[in-house]
């Protein structure tokens, strides 16, 4: 009679761990390919629930935060439990499409070697630009910022100039996993230093430009965490507070390390940081403008991040639509709060109807469609008038930047739960 010990078990649906331990291994894997994408931590469960079903796990719960991840997987009587640590993240739109395309298309059975082969593919494609184009996206997106905030002609080539050099400095530091609080300070330094050297540089040719907040602010835009905020808002309306709360925290560190080395930098000499009157146009041509800056400043955003052209042509264009709509509010009177959330729920329905045929994640169309509402002039007012004793001016202008920017999340969050019915409803 064969000893029933030495036959060999399935490792699928043994006892022994062997192949859960594979499973597990590989939905914990792309749970961390998509949270260093920079995507919300509500579609990292979504991505690893469905890689854990179409491998035939039993259940499966994780806890996500902006850095780790704590998953256990069932399957009969045994269950495996496993963190792992996300230590370099960014933003890549191309990577968060891709994963999440393979997300919503993995068939219903699936085995580890081909989820790990695809995961391959997709880690293996390298950026979509040359880190000279990416430096550049980002000058171009800061300098249609600088218009935006009625920066003057020279004033706006000293952006673009400043903020594309920032950025590949930026992009630089982080390839080489320098410390991000670290590296937001140093690109922010350099870009201010190159910005206030070009302004001296016109001078030398007798052209002379003031020194205002319009266009020094506008070269440090790109340090922006837009993603993190964005996402942040999100995660905290599903009720998912340590995913949210985490993002929350990261982003705030990262504006004031840019803060910090911007108002450095005004040591050097005096900034005007007062309201700056917009150029003399009529209605008509300003507000042609303002369209063409908002639709150059997304577009510049997104390809910033790692977006493929026909994204972040999507995104520009409601960008576009979008803040423009924004700004004939503010224009007609409409207090700038209110305006700012009938701009994001416009972005947000917009978004909804050209995600399917872009195809596009809406995560990667919403964040740079409503980075050019930011007020950055106005958060630098506050660090100013606060360096200055004027503490009353510094509360006035830091609730003004925390409303609009409370404003721009509660836009996002009204227009997800209008248009996304998965999203609204907990069905756990």
């Amino acid at each position: 009679m064969a000893d029933e010990r030495a036959t060999p078990r399935d490792p699928e649906h043994s006892l022994e761990p062997v192949g859960l331990i594979q499973q597990s291994g590989a939905i914990l894997r792309v749970g961390r390919m998509m949270l260093a994408a920079g995507t919300a931590s509500y579609r990292v469960k979504e991505a690893m629930d469905a890689v854990a079903r179409a491998l035939g796990i039993d259940r499966h719960t994780a806890a996500v935060t902006f850095t780790e991840i704590t998953a256990t997987t069932h399957r009969g009587a045994i269950f495996r439990t496993e963190v792992t640590e996300v230590r370099k993240f960014g933003v890549n739109a191309e990577r968060i499409q891709l994963l999440d395309d393979f997300r919503t298309t993995i068939p219903d059975r699936t085995t580890v070697e081909d989820v790990n082969a695809a995961l391959d593919r997709i880690e293996a494609k390298p950026a979509l630009y040359h880190p000279a184009v990416n430096a550049l996206s980002a000058g171009a997106a800061c300098a249609a910022f600088a218009v935006l905030n009625n920066a003057r002609p020279l004033e706006v080539l000293a952006v673009l100039i400043a903020a594309t050099l920032g950025q590949f400095m930026r992009r630089a530091l982080a390839h080489r996993g320098f410390n991000p609080f670290g590296t937001t300070m140093a690109a922010a330094a350099l870009a201010c230093g190159i910005y206030l050297a070009s302004v001296a540089v016109f001078a030398l040719f007798g052209t002379t430009v003031d020194v205002h907040a319009s266009g020094y602010i506008a070269c440090t835009l790109f340090l922006l965490p837009g993603f993190p905020l964005i996402t942040a808002a999100l995660d905290m309306a599903k009720l998912d507070f340590s995913a949210g709360i985490s993002r929350l925290v990261f982003a705030t560190m990262m504006i004031v390390g840019a803060a910090l080395s911007v108002w450095a930098m005004t040591l050097v000499g005096a900034l005007d940081s007062s309201a700056r009157e917009p150029i003399a146009l009529d209605p008509v041509p300003h507000f042609a403008l303002m369209a063409v800056a908002s639709l150059v400043g997304v577009l510049g955003f997104a390809l910033m991040f790692n977006s493929p052209w026909r994204m972040a042509i999507a995104a520009a264009l409601i960008g576009m639509v979008s803040n423009t709509f924004r700004l004939v509010l503010i224009d007609q009177g409409v207090m700038i709060q209110m305006a700012t959330v009938v701009a994001c729920v416009l972005v947000g329905v917009l978004v909804a109807v050209a995600a399917p045929r872009t195809p596009s994640p809406i995560i990667t169309l919403q964040v740079p469609a409503v980075l050019v509402m930011i007020p950055g002039v106005l958060a630098f007012q506050s660090v100013v008038s606060l360096n200055e004793g004027s503490y009353t001016d510094t509360i006035g202008a830091i609730l003004q930047v925390v409303l609009v920017v409370l404003s721009i999340m509660v836009g996002l969050v009204i227009a997800k739960l209008i248009t996304d019915r998965d999203w609204a409803f907990d069905r756990g």
